[in-house]
């Protein structure tokens, strides 16, 4: 059950967010218009096709200046990403890695719309790819699944291999922001120096996130199922040989197909297990050494603050907490910036 939206003001946003976690706080200077601030709205309106032209159009230099790069994750694995460095860019301008959310991709709006945000300010932005997302299938043999850290710290590392002496920022996004966080938490031991990161509404508990899919708003457990079949479909068509999932998208449903796909693809034993794996409750987060802002709406439909009691409270972590924004959206109008754009741009000193 979500508790009762709290007051404004940074006093009573301090003492409002201590209910949550011992370093958060409730920022209520979001202010979208009456008609945007239902959580439902800010997750769904923002994704609508018809906004996509307003946002290519304003992300077009940050798109313009991008060039593929075909990862090594060391491991055999490759990666596509989008790199953008702005011309003007101060020799030690900081390097920033964008990472969209589960059958999100390098594309998706609230990608782009960052991504052009730091653009701007000069950062040298990285729109990365995790496997099987965008059009990558073909890449990699091996099917997705969330637990594939290894080739996440991987691209990181080559990534900033060739960008010694800057700065490395991670920002993601739900899905996205969770790897990023686990990444920052095994960045000592994985040789990667991270300046710090940003996630927004990031997957806690992924028990939890299937569990508010199936019993919310049916349209989001249609919408990302339909989204998963037609990744899986291109996944089948890049290696017919491998793969027939026929019979699995015609049951259908998200808690079937996860506990198909993991108890074929890979060697969890249990589908409780395979969440743990990624799950960053407990102490996952515990090792966090770079400073890392976790942004999170209090009106999610899909990710609950209930939850965030349960994260390790290292010092390096912060947590911004908003009465409204739903679950990426953070939105005041539809075809700026959001508010979220604007907050980690002054979180990455911009």
């Amino acid at each position: 059950m979500r508790a009762p939206l709290p007051d404004a003001g940074r006093e009573g946003g301090i003492a409002a967010g201590a209910r949550y976690h011992p370093h958060a706080i409730v920022d209520a200077s979001i202010s979208p218009p009456f008609w945007l601030r239902g959580g439902h709205a800010q997750s769904i309106l923002p994704s609508l096709p018809w906004r996509r032209p307003a946002v290519e159009r304003r992300a077009r230099p940050m798109v313009a200046a991008s060039v593929e790069r075909l990862i090594d994750c060391g491991d055999g694995t490759i990666l596509q990403a989008f790199c953008a460095r702005p011309a003007r860019a101060a020799p030690r301008a900081p390097l920033t890695i964008v990472l969209h959310g589960w059958e999100g991709s390098a594309q998706s709006l609230y990608v782009l719309s960052l991504a052009q945000t730091l653009f701007e300010r000069g950062h040298e932005v990285v729109r990365l790819n995790l496997r099987d997302h965008g059009e990558t299938h073909h890449l990699n043999r091996e099917l997705f699944h969330s637990c594939r850290l290894s080739e996440v710290l991987g691209a990181l590392r080559t990534i900033q291999r060739g960008a010694t002496g800057r700065p490395l920022y991670l920002a993601g996004f739900s899905l996205g922001g969770n790897f990023l966080l686990r990444a920052a938490a095994a960045a000592r031991h994985a040789g990667i120096e991270v300046a710090r990161v940003v996630a927004i509404s990031p997957v806690l508990d992924p028990k939890h996130t299937l569990h508010a899919l199936e019993h919310g708003a049916p349209l989001y457990s249609r919408y990302f199922v339909q989204k998963w079949s037609r990744s899986l479909v291109k996944k089948q068509a890049a290696w017919p040989g491998d793969y027939d999932f026929t019979a699995l998208m015609r049951r259908g449903g998200l808690r079937h197909m996860t506990a198909e796909l993991v108890s074929t693809h890979t060697s969890f034993p249990t589908l409780d297990d395979y969440f743990e794996g990624y799950a960053i409750t407990g102490e996952r987060l515990a090792q966090l050494e770079a400073p890392s802002t976790i942004i999170a709406a209090l009106d999610d439909p899909i990710i609950s603050p209930s939850d965030l009691p349960r994260l390790a409270a290292p010092a390096a972590l912060s947590i911004v907490l908003t009465p409204h924004g739903g679950h990426c959206g953070f939105f005041e109008q539809l075809t700026a910036p959001s508010w979220a754009d604007r907050r980690v741009a002054a979180l990455l000193g911009t």
